[in-house]
C-alpha cells in the first residue's frame, strides 16, 4: 500500500504530529508513505514528491508548521494560471491531479485540512480519487468534529496576550481592542476571551450594537474601573454593517479580512473619551508548538486515518465525537460551517458574568 499525504490551506500547530502518525501507523503495517509538498502544487506544477519514513517524521509532533509546506492558492478545480492576455485566471485541472496521483502508484491519499480542503477532497473523491481527511483549522469551524487540532493552542496563545495587556491597560486607564483570527465563526475569541477575563467579546455569530459597547465602558469607568479589555473576531460585524476587509478576493483565493478592531477603537474613542488603542494578534495564532491536548488529538487523527484505509472506507472524514475518534461521511461535513451555538452553555456563562457582547 502507498499512502500519499498533502497539507492545504493555512497552517495550525499539530499539522506535523498527523504527519508523523500516519507515517509510523503505515509504517508498522508495511506501507510506505509520501509527502505531497505545497498541497497538490507538488503533483501538479513541479516534482514535489518526497519519500517519508520513521527517520523522516522523527521528533516531528512538538513542531509547529508543516514540513510538507502548504498554501491558500492550490485548488486544482480552481488552479491558478495566467492567460494568453498574461492575466490570471482559474482553469480545471483535477483531472491531470487524478492522472498524476494515478501515475505515481499511489493508493490512497490522506488529506489534511479545513473546510476549503475539505470540499476538494469531497470532489476529487466524487471523480474517484481514495481519500480520507483530517480536519484542520484553528477556527474550530469544521462540522462533524468537536474539536480541531491546533484550536487549543491558538486559544492558548490568544489567552496569554489578553493577559499581558491587563495591566498596561489598567496602568494607562486604557481601553485596549484585541483582534483574534475568526472569519465566520467566534470561537477563538469567545474561548480566550472569557479565559483571559475580557470586558467584552464581539463574534460573527452575533451583530453588535456599539452604542451597548460603549454601554459596558462607561458602566466600568463609573464603578471605578478605569479600564477595559474588548475581544473581537476578525468576522465580527455591526448591527446593519458588513465585516472590515483587508484586500477583496483575487483569482483563487478569498476576502482578506481585517481592521474590524480599529473600527471599534475609534468609535469608543470618540464616544466615550477614553484613550483606546489595538492589537491584531494576526499570525502569531497559528504559530509555535501544539499544546499537549493539540499534539495527542492530532496523532489519533492520523493513526485513525490510517485505519480506515486499511478498511478501504474512503470519501469520509475522521472527527472527535464523545470519547471516541470516529468516521463522517464527507458529504455530511462540507458546506456546513460549525458556529458557536448562541444558547450554549459557554455564551451564557460570559452573559452570566457580566461581559458584553455587544447586543
Amino acid at each position: 500500500m502507498r499512502i500519499a499525504i498533502c497539507t492545504g490551506g493555512g497552517d495550525a500547530p499539530g499539522l506535523n504530529a498527523v504527519i508523523r502518525a500516519v507515517v509510523l501507523s503505515a509504517y508498522y503495517r508495511g506501507w510506505r508513505c509520501y509527502g505531497i509538498q505545497r498541497g497538490y502544487e507538488g503533483l501538479l506544477s513541479f516534482n514535489g514528491v518526497v519519500s517519508l519514513g520513521p527517520a523522516e517524521v522523527r521528533g516531528l509532533t512538538h513542531l509547529g508548521g508543516t514540513i510538507l509546506g502548504t498554501t491558500i492558492r492550490g485548488n486544482p478545480f480552481r488552479y491558478i494560471t495566467r492567460g494568453d492576455d498574461g492575466q490570471e485566471c482559474e482553469v480545471d485541472r483535477s483531472d491531470d491531479l487524478v492522472g498524476a496521483f494515478q501515475a505515481s502508484g499511489f493508493d490512497a491519499l490522506v488529506s489534511i485540512g479545513g473546510d476549503g480542503s475539505l470540499q476538494i477532497s469531497h470532489d476529487l473523491w466524487r471523480k474517484g480519487l481514495p481519500v480520507v481527511c483530517v480536519p484542520k483549522t484553528i477556527d474550530n469551524d469544521v462540522s462533524g468534529t468537536q474539536r480541531t487540532f491546533g484550536f487549543d493552542t491558538a486559544v492558548s496563545t490568544a489567552t496569554e496576550a489578553i493577559d499581558k495587556l491587563h495591566s498596561t491597560a489598567e496602568s494607562h486607564d486604557r481601553v485596549m481592542v484585541v483582534e483574534l483570527m475568526g472569519r465566520y465563526a467566534g470561537w477563538i475569541a469567545l474561548y480566550s476571551g472569557l479565559s483571559g477575563s475580557a470586558d467584552v467579546i464581539l463574534l460573527p455569530e452575533i451583530p453588535f450594537d456599539m452604542e451597548k459597547v460603549c454601554e459596558k465602558i462607561r458602566s466600568r469607568e463609573a464603578v471605578g474601573r478605569h479600564f477595559s479589555i474588548v475581544v473581537v473576531a476578525e468576522g465580527a460585524r455591526p448591527k446593519d454593517g458588513t465585516v472590515e476587509l483587508v484586500e477583496r478576493r483575487g483569482v483563487g483565493t478569498v476576502d482578506r479580512l481585517g481592521g474590524i478592531a480599529s473600527k471599534v477603537a475609534r468609535t469608543i474613542e470618540h464616544h466615550t473619551g477614553k484613550e483606546t488603542r489595538t492589537l491584531v494578534l494576526g499570525h502569531l495564532q497559528r504559530g509555535g508548538s501544539p499544546t499537549t491536548y493539540d499534539r495527542l488529538l492530532a496523532l489519533r487523527f492520523g493513526a485513525a486515518a490510517v485505519r480506515a484505509i486499511a478498511d478501504r472506507a474512503f470519501g469520509v472524514m475522521v472527527g472527535l465525537n464523545g470519547p471516541d475518534i470516529t468516521r463522517i461521511p464527507l458529504e455530511h461535513v462540507v458546506g456546513r460551517a460549525k458556529n458557536v451555538p448562541l444558547e450554549s452553555d459557554t455564551i451564557r456563562t460570559a452573559r452570566e458574568m457580566g461581559i458584553s457582547l455587544g447586543d
